[in-house]
């Protein structure tokens, strides 16, 4: 089977390389297309991936739309000398629209409810729109729900084990205790008129006033009172990191949720929730949701609250999650494979449209 894969952010390569993998492992066609976005194509090239890069990077929302439509563009005309089986994203834009083109299947896999850019222009193109099962909206027959997150599909222990080397890589001892804190920078689409901390250098001194290391990554420049924090080591080695951290803090929801299902406690300080860290705060009490007006506040009472337990806790909660939801990447798999039996057993050639 032919399949083409199309990246636009880093965490779209953590999410299909272990499908990406394992269907090349099946003998099946693998095409990766990608734009530049952060340290996507270097994580594409930590990993080995074979890719080709269709566009570069926005530093707007007007440049966005330029960026994304020479990014389409060029899909179409290699999804068309290709004739796939299937195309599949994250998100699913570009995929779904050039899928619909060509009259391939697509497969979309989404798990942010107020993006509703992206799944406006998506979803009523998509064959099959796969979220998690707590995701809040209905979209209709085409729509999957699995019982996991998008994490798990290169988190699960099935396919990670962290590595401890990582913290001599930062300057850690294997007997030091740290925290990690992630701010964003805000910019993306679905961010505009959004914020996390108040200030975050009061999060970063309650942490130092505990015991702990603290270790910062920003998106773009942090304030300059906080650049001694920051730390630096290869974009694939950050979650070992934080599988090693005590407590992580994040105003981005996926780090957070990678720090959650690693077992390590995250503070999210965000003023939008989202279906997957209500379930983690709710189902799992491995994130703690810090939005609304008061969220700054919250979030330092939150880490409190944190570091107050003991490790056995959050071993605990781990493990009851980890036994109630799926190693995703298996189920990645499935949904390309199926699809593309179906396409393959009711073709409908593109040569028309070469």
């Amino acid at each position: 089977m032919r399949v083409v894969i199309t990246i636009q952010h880093p965490g779209h390569v953590h999410f299909f390389r272990n499908p990406i993998e394992e269907l090349d492992a099946r003998g099946h066609e693998v095409h990766v297309f990608a734009r530049e976005s952060d340290v996507a194509i270097a994580l594409l090239e930590a990993y080995d991936i074979d890719h080709e890069v269709l566009a570069g990077e926005s530093d707007s929302l007007l440049s966005l739309a330029t960026v994304q439509a020479t990014y389409e563009t060029r899909l179409l005309a290699r999804a068309r000398r290709i004739d796939p089986d299937v195309i599949t994203a994250i998100g699913g834009v570009a995929a779904a629209h050039v899928a619909s083109v060509l009259r391939t299947k697509s497969v979309v896999f989404y798990d942010t409810e107020h993006a509703t850019l992206i799944t406006k222009l998506a979803y009523p193109f998509a064959d099959a729109i796969c979220t998690p099962a707590c995701y809040r909206d209905d979209v209709g027959s085409s729509q999957v729900r699995y019982p996991g997150y998008h994490e798990l599909a290169y988190l699960h222990p099935n396919r990670f084990d962290p590595d401890p080397a990582v913290l001599e890589s930062v300057g850690l001892d294997p007997d030091d205790s740290f925290a990690v804190v992630r701010l964003s920078s805000w910019e993306a689409s679905h961010d505009v008129g959004h914020g996390g901390f108040d200030d975050p250098r009061e999060a970063i001194d309650r942490l130092e006033e505990s015991g702990l290391e603290v270790l910062l990554s920003a998106e773009g420049e942090p304030p300059a009172d906080l650049e001694p924090y920051q730390f630096s080591t290869r974009p694939e080695r950050l979650h070992d990191l934080l599988a090693h951290a005590e407590i992580v803090v994040s105003e981005g929801a996926t780090t957070a949720t990678e720090a959650a299902v690693l077992g390590t406690p995250a503070v999210y300080v965000n003023p939008l929730s989202l279906g997957y860290t209500a379930e983690l705060e709710a189902e799992y009490g491995l994130l703690f949701g810090c939005n609304g007006d008061d969220r700054h506040a919250r979030a330092l009472e939150a880490i409190d609250d944190v570091l107050a337990a003991s490790a056995e806790t959050w071993a605990e909660r781990r493990e009851r999650l980890l036994e109630e939801r799926i190693d995703v990447t298996a189920f990645v798999v499935e949904q390309i494979e199926s699809h593309a039996r179906a396409r393959e057993a009711n073709p409908t050639p593109a040569t028309t449209l070469r």
